[in-house]
């Protein structure tokens, strides 16, 4: 696109215009999925404002991380990818924002993959410059259309402007298209996994750590769940004590509404209180790793299971064909020193064998662990990725998942598989 096109994009944006740009971005950051983060909102709010002053120029990872994130000027991007993971995060939620029939009919704000710089479609029917939503083929349609004009060929001129709106109406029923299509594979990757779940006709139990009130954090062994180890404090103030309890109410909340989302009723109760009669009575969803004994005795005979030191400062998951290696793991310390580090979780649906039920595991090692299980048990992007590797694998019906998570200033980014099983 020649620096005159990119002239032209820019000043078709009219003060008029910017308004409900700004109107529907504010609707967007009020939204839960941007509401309860404080990195998320400034960032998405910060490119757009840049974007609208039209300094699209301005918006590199380098400037962004110095100016959002209060990195040095000289800080290494490739070290620290904290721009890069809060942007693919955001791309997620803005996705799963434009999912809800309510919002359709939006204004659209995007940030497409492999940029920071935001885009924006007007609702179909409205007033909407042509070049707001113009790919490569209306860029081509239009420099032929400039090339005319120059030429004084009015034919000519209006054959290229009729040719320009025929690749806007065809772009624009692509985008339909692919958004149905999403749409579809949205529905398609959630009854995968949760279908078995969805259309038993048993009661659903969830199954969650029941600690919150605790004056200090108890961990369980894994190899020997009965023993617990009770830990100072993660931080000073109660706030950051009860932030562990938090975590794994993140993922208990997105499950549980996916669950009644689908007409299904489901039953809560902490591990302490769960009893195998309980487990008999139908499909179970288990919450927490450490600080839940049943998921150590469920995973426990699986390929990836949780282990840990006897002190309890380092956690793992350790894959039973490669037990030396330990490549999946936590250190206590790092948690206390930074709010930077990898951390990691398992995610499996299996029958179990005591049980005879469906039984699903949310488990991270660490904080942020369980919350990206969540996050990759609900969305239907992440559930695509194990679809399709599930179908490789032979469709079979038992799959487990090892996690990884990027923790950057306390907040998990995107899930990525790191190893999966099937049987």
């Amino acid at each position: 696109m020649s620096a005159a096109m990119q002239n032209q994009a820019r000043a078709t944006l009219t003060e008029s215009e910017k308004i409900p740009i700004r109107e529907q971005l504010a609707r967007l950051l009020e939204n839960p999925f941007f509401s309860h983060s404080k990195r998320f909102p400034t960032f998405l709010r910060f490119v757009t404002e840049q974007t609208l002053a039209g300094k699209e120029d301005d918006i590199k990872e380098r400037t962004l991380g110095i100016e959002i994130f209060g990195r040095d000027p000289d800080y290494d991007t490739a070290s620290d990818p904290i721009v890069r993971v809060t942007a693919a995060e955001i791309r997620k939620r803005v996705a799963q924002y434009y999912q809800d029939p309510a919002h359709v009919n939006e204004l659209r704000i995007a940030l497409p993959s492999g940029s920071y710089i935001p885009k924006f479609h007007w609702p179909k029917g409205a007033d909407d410059p042509v070049v707001k939503e113009m790919d490569l083929a209306a860029e081509e349609a239009l420099a032929v259309s400039d090339t005319q004009a120059v030429n004084g060929a009015a034919l000519s001129r209006r054959h290229s402007y009729f040719v320009l709106a025929v690749t806007c109406v065809v772009a624009g029923l692509l985008s339909a298209g692919s958004v149905l299509l999403w749409q579809s594979m949205h529905r398609t990757a959630l009854d995968f996994f949760w279908g078995p779940i969805l259309t038993t006709k048993e009661p659903v139990l969830l199954c969650v750590a029941d600690q919150i009130a605790s004056t200090g954090q108890s961990l369980r062994d894994a190899a020997d769940p009965t023993r617990q180890v009770q830990l100072e404090p993660m931080g000073k103030s109660k706030d950051e004590l009860i932030t562990v309890a938090i975590d794994d109410l993140s993922a208990i909340v997105k499950i549980a509404g996916l669950i009644q989302s689908n007409g299904r009723q489901y039953s809560l109760r902490g591990e302490g209180t769960t009893t195998l009669a309980d487990l008999r009575s139908g499909p179970a969803v288990f919450f927490g790793a450490f600080d839940n004994a049943w998921t150590l005795r469920l995973t426990n005979p699986l390929r990836y299971h949780f282990s840990n030191n006897p002190e309890m400062t380092e956690v793992r998951i350790v894959d039973s064909t490669a037990a030396a290696q330990s490549h999946w793991v936590v250190q206590r310390s790092d948690q206390l020193t930074t709010n930077n580090y990898r951390d990691y979780a398992i995610v499996a649906r299996f029958t179990d064998t005591n049980t005879g039920k469906l039984t699903v595991i949310v488990a991270g090692l660490a904080r942020g662990g369980t919350i990206a299980a969540g996050e990759f048990l609900t969305d239907s992007e992440d559930l695509a990725q194990l679809q399709r590797a599930a179908q490789a694998a032979g469709d079979k019906k038992n799959m487990e998942i090892v996690l990884s998570t990027q923790i950057i200033d306390g907040e998990p980014g995107t899930p990525k598989i790191e190893a999966a099983y099937f049987w």
